[in-house]
């Protein structure tokens, strides 16, 4: 596929949205079982049997789809893969929010990214039990969607757009798992209207369709982690910074592809919260 307009950035969100949405059949499967196995990888974050089979069935069609691209995948990182180093290159989180799906809570995702010179360009993210579909390219849609099935058609998808900073002050998003010292410190000098916790990439699309002002993260986190969400959250009007206020970069493979602190904004005014 073609890298080359709005259109084609757009084209290839809908494929990453069919992939994510025919993947979502593998994590539902093995909720079904009575019992789900997990192990600590050398970071201590747990992985199961549902990352592993999604990535491998993710990087296999994102090969077919775009051949020769790299793609960064969380379990291959995990492993010691040795990524070529591109401009043009996949990220790919096949399961955000593996304690969530452990705990067989609804907040997880399947996550696929493209970046190109450092920003994210499309993305998709699905959450699987709960049916919902976020995706975007130079423009951002949501859907309903159910896992093991093709993405919806063009009429049932719903431009997404941030909503305006409300008159009573933003709705801060923050992590069911991480949340730490310097995320309450932010929310608390920033007098916020309320604090919803939630799990996985879900927070990003949160903003993106309005439902929310504010996402500070002070935690580590990884590309793979970040990099669907912002494609999502950047299209539909929103942005993801660092404290400094630079937007957030990717491609950092001398960091491991490691994020920093970033907050993540919907309208413009909330940026300047930030």
């Amino acid at each position: 596929m073609r890298m080359d307009s709005d259109e084609d950035f757009d084209a290839l969100a809908a494929a990453f949205a069919d992939l994510t949405t025919r993947a979502g059949a593998i994590p539902m499967a093995l909720l079904a079982a009575p019992t789900i196995d997990a192990r600590a990888k050398k970071d201590s974050s747990p992985v199961c049997e549902a990352d592993e089979k999604i990535e491998a069935f993710l990087t296999a069609r994102l090969a077919e789809l775009l051949p020769g691209v790299p793609i960064v995948a969380e379990e291959a990182a995990a492993a010691g893969a040795d990524f070529a180093r591109a401009k043009t290159f996949l990220l790919v989180d096949p399961l955000d929010g593996t304690r969530e799906f452990l705990a067989r809570s609804s907040e997880f995702t399947i996550n696929i990214g493209l970046i190109v010179a450092g920003a994210p360009r499309a993305g998709a993210v699905f959450a699987p039990v709960l049916g919902k579909l976020w995706f975007a390219g130079a423009r951002a849609f949501s859907a309903d969607a159910a896992p093991g099935l093709p993405a919806p058609p063009r009429d049932a998808w719903r431009a997404l757009r941030v909503r305006a900073l409300p008159a009573e002050g933003p709705t801060a998003l923050v992590s069911r798992s991480h949340l730490d010292e310097a995320t309450r410190a932010f929310l608390k000098e920033r007098d916020v209207a309320a604090i919803r916790e939630i799990g996985s990439s879900i927070k990003f699309c949160l903003l993106a369709e309005g439902a929310a002002d504010l996402y500070p993260r002070f935690g580590p986190t990884m590309e793979w982690d970040t990099a669907a969400g912002d494609a999502v959250l950047r299209a539909a009007g929103g942005g993801v910074v660092d404290p400094s206020g630079r937007p957030l970069v990717y491609g950092k493979a001398d960091a491991s592809y490691r994020n920093g602190a970033f907050i993540a904004f919907g309208d413009s005014a909330a940026a300047r919260l930030c």
